[in-house]
């Protein structure tokens, strides 16, 4: 019945795909002819013309950011993974003159490798600059590359090096390193074993909860947000008894901050926070929307991120992105406290709320010309737009509410909510994919990476629980 279920899911999902192909078409074709104008209008020739590589270009940031560097007069040379021969949307971008496939990083052989295909695009294609925009399966290895790339080429590297790389990844050396620079954490403990946990569980204050994270990449326990200690002890033992929790799979045991969670995106160079935006978070985001640049949380968040980043010195080059949680007496405080639960020392998603801007080009190229002066950049100079993705919210606002009124799981008046959420959306936001001067990876994106990814699933009888259309990540089970 498992395997049924998840064949009817896989293909009705491909099946979808077809039903929409003719109307995504002919909106494609339509935007190709008339999308011109916003190019013409947009773009802004840079002196001098570098030659720039993107890399997770079949993720919307790493879209994003070609997008920008090419309407600011660059040549943008693009690459990225393709899992199961799943063929990236960044081949069918206009802001990329050429695109390279890289070998999946599952080892340290194929890490190698992948150092090794870095190497020969920067070299063939004359790179000035890296921008490293790669998922979390490649953190620390970006972190390698770097090193290599610069110490062998004339190429700089937007991207921390291996020890910076290693030590905000993980969250209990970020936690750690937070930490030492005199920065408010929660309690964080590093758990090696079911009853290390259930010690520091039977003697927390009583007003105190924790939450279990991976240190690693489990997908199957990402979402699990299971409050500790539970009622009793067998309770909780039953619990931390179905985790796999040993020296080799390490977790953490970190303090529950009840409240709303926010994350941020920094452009960082040499110890200087260039470009930075803030938003409202979840556990699977999949909408953005900034917080006012001028707002004490936001204020408050970009305090952090230069504290940070002026710790690391004038060697402290990459994208930096946090993870808060406030609590909600303090979401109106004028001096609001923050507690980092995570840090992501790459790009962040929320890249998006930059999009339609060269501005924020210049953060980067500051990193090639030596400028120290240049100023601040968040996206409220430039709009600050709202950001969805039709895919994710046509299952999630309109076919699963549908099917959940059918089975009378919901009422007529919820789903209709989310019907109209949908149709605001449309009209009022912004697709994170979609642009009318390069329409095509949209199209892409829906009519054959994720057909491919997801027949990888049907032919290979492996099994996911969640999609992320944004970044391509599945979650598998």
């Amino acid at each position: 019945m498992v395997m049924s279920n998840d064949l009817f899911k896989n293909a009705s999902l491909i099946l979808l795909s077809l039903l929409f192909l003719p109307l995504t078409t002919g909106i494609t074709i339509w935007a190709s002819v008339v999308g011109w104008a916003f190019k013409r209008n947009a773009i802004r020739p840079e002196t001098p013309r570098r030659n720039v590589l993107v890399t997770g270009v079949g993720m919307s940031k790493g879209l994003v950011l070609a997008r920008a560097f090419h309407l600011a007069g660059h040549n943008v040379i693009g690459a990225d993974f393709e899992p199961s021969g799943a063929l990236s949307m960044g081949r069918a971008s206009k802001a990329i003159s050429r695109f390279y496939r890289l070998r999946s990083v599952t080892s340290r052989d194929s890490s190698t490798v992948y150092v090794q295909d870095l190497m020969k695009i920067i070299v063939t294609e004359k790179i000035d600059l890296w921008v490293s925009c790669s998922g979390v399966a490649s953190a620390v290895e970006d972190g390698e590359a770097k090193e290599i790339i610069e110490k062998r080429t004339a190429c700089r590297a937007v991207q921390f090096d291996i020890e910076t790389t290693q030590t905000l990844h993980e969250k209990h050396t970020f936690i750690k390193h937070a930490g030492k620079c005199g920065l408010i954490i929660p309690a964080t403990h590093t758990i090696t074993s079911t009853e290390a946990a259930a010690r520091i569980l039977r003697n927390a204050p009583p007003d105190r909860k924790y939450i279990m994270k991976t240190i690693g990449v489990v997908d199957a326990a990402r979402a699990d947000m299971t409050l500790l200690p539970k009622a009793t002890d067998e309770e909780t033992s039953r619990h931390l008894q179905r985790l796999t929790i040993t020296k080799e799979c390490p977790w953490i045991l970190q303090q529950y901050i009840k409240g709303e969670e926010f994350c941020t995106h920094a452009v960082v160079i040499r110890g200087q926070v260039k470009a930075f935006v803030a938003c409202p978070s979840a556990e699977l985001l999949m909408h953005y929307e900034m917080l006012p640049a001028t707002s004490p949380l936001s204020m408050a968040m970009l305090a952090f991120t230069q504290r940070m980043a002026k710790v690391g010195g004038a060697n402290f080059t990459g994208h930096l992105s946090f993870d808060f949680m406030v609590e909600e007496e303090e979401l109106t405080s004028r001096q609001p406290r923050l507690y980092p639960i995570e840090c992501n020392p790459r790009a962040h998603t929320a890249v998006v709320l930059f999009a339609g801007t060269q501005t924020m080009v210049d953060s980067y190229m500051s990193f090639l010309d030596g400028d120290t002066a240049s100023s601040l950049v968040t996206p409220a100079q430039l709009g600050g737009y709202k950001y969805y993705w039709i895919g994710h919210d046509l299952f999630t606002k309109v076919l699963r509410p549908t099917l959940a009124l059918v089975s009378l799981q919901a009422t007529l008046r919820e789903t209709l909510s989310q019907y109209l959420s949908f149709v605001n959306h449309i009209l009022f936001w912004y697709d994170g994919t979609f642009a009318m001067w390069d329409p095509w990876p949209w199209w892409w994106l829906y009519h054959v990476y994720w057909p491919l990814r997801l027949w990888s699933y049907v032919r290979s009888g492996k099994r996911w629980s969640r999609i992320n259309v944004s970044t391509t990540k599945v979650f598998e089970c």
